[in-house]
């Protein structure tokens, strides 16, 4: 396939106080969530203004990407949109085919498998391209997941160092410090069925948690390198649960796990958000607000590690895998797992709620 367009493929947020309640109910659209849990909710975007950073650090990628792609000599236009603010998918692909591009390589702002973090966009996607009446006449393939890539490893191992090294400043040594690599969690159900088939049935643990340990080892490999000395004791936690109380999600959350720590030895803890491309609201507020200030409460110093965000390292990690589509440039893992097909199977993360049309899947491309 010969692509003559990127698009950056997000999330979104709510840049203003009057669009915080219709971007909540645009995200939870379909699910039964009651106005007043929205309402709850919004009090996080409240205390930030109304704004998530994530449209921002969006803008600042995408005048990233546009630079190191013509630095590496790749003249190609890169647009922008989202799922759930402006701008929407249907807007961008409209502005996409005015500009006479049919062939699309979307790079989706989540490294994992899961539904939520997968086949919604591509589902998002082709209801898109059934929106703007472009079916027939544009097709969008995407970047595979790219959890154990470089680019997406590299900053949470800098990042690890340099706190494992300011808290030695301190005097806090390795021995007194505790590793919570965290990410959102997810219904059980969701994880359970994350992935295609057969690499489901391969993973003791699941597709999706598998990923996430397999990517905080390749964090915790790229620092030992550069640090030198001894790596905290580590686990994976969660954070973000939004769901009903009797449907079982991941666990433990990040701040019982906090709580657990209390009356060990336990001086300090390094928060590393492994799941999350960048600073958004469930960042922003989960970790930097809520866990931050559970930590302090229970006498713990508490540092929490970047998100990749618009870092170098990032941007010319998703150029990377930009150019193994474009020209078949040489596919880079860190992990056994990956890396990851480009293409997904039909049965690769289930919509639970009856199956959708969706972008870029086939039925027999099977996993390299």
């Amino acid at each position: 396939m010969t692509y003559d367009a990127i698009l950056l493929a997000s999330f979104g947020g709510p840049e203003s106080l009057e669009e915080v309640i219709p971007f909540l109910e645009r995200v939870t659209a379909g699910r039964g969530i009651p106005l007043e849990r929205l309402e709850e909710v919004s009090r996080h975007y409240v205390t930030l203004g109304g704004v998530s950073p994530i449209n921002e650090q969006n803008r600042q990628l995408l005048a990233e990407l546009r630079r190191e792609l013509l630095a590496q000599g790749i003249e190609i236009p890169v647009y922008w949109g989202n799922r759930n603010s402006e701008p929407f998918f249907v807007e961008s692909l409209r502005q996409m085919h005015a500009d006479g591009h049919k062939n699309v390589l979307a790079v989706v702002t989540s490294a994992y498998s899961s539904y939520s973090g997968c086949r919604q966009y591509r589902e998002n996607l082709a209801k898109a391209l059934d929106e703007a009446g472009l079916t027939e006449s544009m097709t969008i393939d995407k970047i595979r997941h790219y959890f154990d890539h470089p680019g997406f490893v590299l900053p949470f191992s800098n990042g690890l160092v340099q706190a494992l090294q300011k808290l030695r400043a301190e005097g806090v040594e390795p021995a007194q410090t505790e590793i919570l690599f965290t990410t959102h969690s997810i219904p059980l159900s969701m994880a359970e069925t994350s992935g295609p088939a057969d690499s489901r049935g391969s993973l003791a643990e699941g597709t999706y948690v598998a990923q996430h340990l397999a990517v905080a080892q390749c964090v915790l490999d790229g620092a030992r390198s550069t640090w030198g000395g001894e790596i905290p004791h580590w686990s994976l936690v969660y954070q973000s649960r939004s769901g009903a109380p009797q449907t079982p999600w991941l666990e433990p959350d990040i701040s019982d796990a906090l709580r657990a720590l209390a009356n060990s030895q336990t001086a300090a803890v390094i928060v590393i958000p492994i799941g999350f491309v960048s600073d958004h609201i469930e960042v922003i507020w989960d970790l930097d607000h809520e866990a931050a200030q559970t930590a302090e409460e229970l006498g713990l110093r508490f540092i929490r590690v970047a998100t990749p965000g618009a870092s170098h390292e990032f941007v010319s990690g998703i150029v990377e895998l930009l150019r193994e589509r474009l020209n078949s440039a040489e596919r880079r893992a860190l992990s056994p797992l990956g890396p990851w097909s480009d293409v997904c199977k039909q049965d690769c993360c289930p919509n639970s709620r009856g199956n959708l049309p969706a972008v870029a899947q086939t039925i027999d491309v099977a996993r390299s």
